[in-house]
């Protein structure tokens, strides 16, 4: 384990491409405005500044505005790129209510959906939703229904972001009717906010950003153990690292209290085993199932690669990289075939000169693409889940049904069955606690269950 680097996790994962890629130190430049007083007078902008309009910040909110509910943060519409971008800054040390989102949860405390998320981080994300959702909406319609809605939060922020993005895909039509292929949600060094079988059905609109090392999506240990002892973070992480060390991996996958980070993974590589400095840095993406984050990696850069800063930079590098080996790529490739298409030229005016009646074509300029796509690849993962035994995990098939169901629902309310529900809410606005209890039903006793519940022994 003293050997093990933070590259091994995504060794076999393929390379993600320049253009899903593209967000990612965008959105590190919009967390780290966030910080900033005064935008039109920054005091510490990143390499080449924020490069944001600050016009078009529609509200930026502090801690005295919050109250101690969420972290800060800010809403800014893109209208070059026609994206509505809501985000939320990370962890503050210093910052009381802060530590209280964290401490707000114990093993198993919060059933949502299907599964098991952080409890105080979903409360900040449904109180955020409450302030937020109306605000949202209106800009949404006002830019033509055509932009797309992005949540974005680095470490507490990032499961702030997922959990709130888990509750609009749910939800959409009380964000004016968004389609699902509008949302986006992008995690920078994600905390484990959400059970395995949600952070795999929900990895076509979440995506998480790993950097190399960065401890926090890899530990399983509950986050308010990790901040108790924060002055003795090192010694905390190599006991970690132990005590996981002996603990089977099936026996992690079948219990449904586990926390995961959340979504399509995507790690950025810049240091190997064996191998003095930084080199260029490659970004490998994939939707693990087993294995996802589960080692706790014994390196000094383990605190360091948790940095929002650090993820800008790198972020940036990784894109040029790719974005220079693409184009270095297809110049090659541009050079081969016209090497072969004059090839076939000179084989055809031999050809011709010898009178031969076969006669043939130069081929077509072919593309590199992934072998998958990213829609399979996310049906290959909730197969592969299912095929795990992952605990409430949904197929392909089922996910479509219950879509399907709930798609007939709404409708039917819209045709004017319940026809004094819809007026009540539209009225006092919506109540992201009330549609939050939707997605549990009450026992007996009056505690909560899961709606859909296929091995109820297994969360007792």
């Amino acid at each position: 384990r003293c050997t093990y680097v933070g590259s091994n996790d995504s060794e076999t994962w393929p390379l993600a491409t320049p253009d899903e890629f593209e967000p990612v130190p965008r959105v590190c430049r919009l967390i780290l405005a966030v910080y900033e007083p005064d935008l039109r007078n920054p005091q510490f902008p990143p390499d080449g500044g924020y490069r944001l309009n600050p016009d078009w910040v529609l509200k930026r909110v502090t801690y005295e505005d919050t109250l101690g509910r969420s972290p800060p943060y800010l809403i800014y519409a893109d209208h070059d790129r026609k994206e509505i971008v809501m985000a939320i800054r990370g962890l503050n040390l210093a910052k009381e209510s802060d530590y209280k989102l964290l401490l707000d949860n114990r093993l198993g405390m919060q059933m949502f959906d299907g599964g098991y998320v952080h409890h105080g981080l979903l409360k900040s994300a449904v109180w955020l939703l409450n302030v937020e959702s109306e605000t949202l909406k209106r800009v949404w319609e006002e830019t033509g229904r055509e932009y797309q809605m992005i949540f974005v939060g680095h470490s507490l922020g990032s499961g702030v972001a997922a959990l709130m993005t888990v509750l609009v895909v749910n939800h959409r039509d009380r964000l004016g009717g968004i389609p699902r292929s509008k949302l986006r949600c992008y995690a920078l060094a994600p905390a484990r906010c959400m059970s395995l079988n949600l952070a795999v059905k929900y990895a076509d609109v979440i995506h998480s950003i790993v950097l190399q090392d960065d401890f926090l999506p890899r530990t399983a240990t509950p986050l308010e153990d990790i901040f108790k002892s924060i002055f003795c973070l090192p010694c905390l992480l190599f006991l970690i690292c132990l005590r996981d060390t002996f603990i089977p991996e099936g026996r992690k996958l079948k219990d449904p209290r586990r926390l995961y980070a959340p979504g399509r993974m995507y790690h950025i590589v810049e240091r190997k085993f064996c191998r003095c400095g930084r080199f260029p840095p490659e970004v490998r993406t994939a939707i693990p199932v087993d294995g996802r984050f589960e080692h706790i990696v014994l390196s000094c850069n383990a605190t360091s690669d948790h940095g929002i800063i650090w993820i800008e930079k790198e972020a940036e590098k990784a894109l040029e990289a790719s974005v220079l080996c693409l184009g270095l790529t297809f110049k090659l490739l541009s050079c081969i075939m016209d090497y072969q298409q004059w090839l076939t030229c000179w084989f055809l005016q031999i050809m011709r000169e010898n009178k031969s009646e076969t006669i043939t074509v130069p081929p077509k300029i072919q593309r590199l693409e992934r072998l998958q796509t990213i829609e399979d690849e996310h049906k290959d993962a909730l197969e592969r889940a299912v095929s795990l035994n992952i605990p409430h995990a949904v197929s392909t098939v089922e996910e479509l049904t219950e879509n399907k169901e709930m798609e007939a629902e709404a409708a039917k309310a819209n045709n004017g069955d319940s026809p004094k529900a819809e007026p009540e809410l539209s009225s006092r606005g919506t109540n992201w606690d009330e549609l939050v209890e939707k997605l549990f039903k009450r026992s007996e006793s009056g505690k909560l269950k899961l709606k859909k519940e296929s091995n109820p022994t297994q969360i007792q």
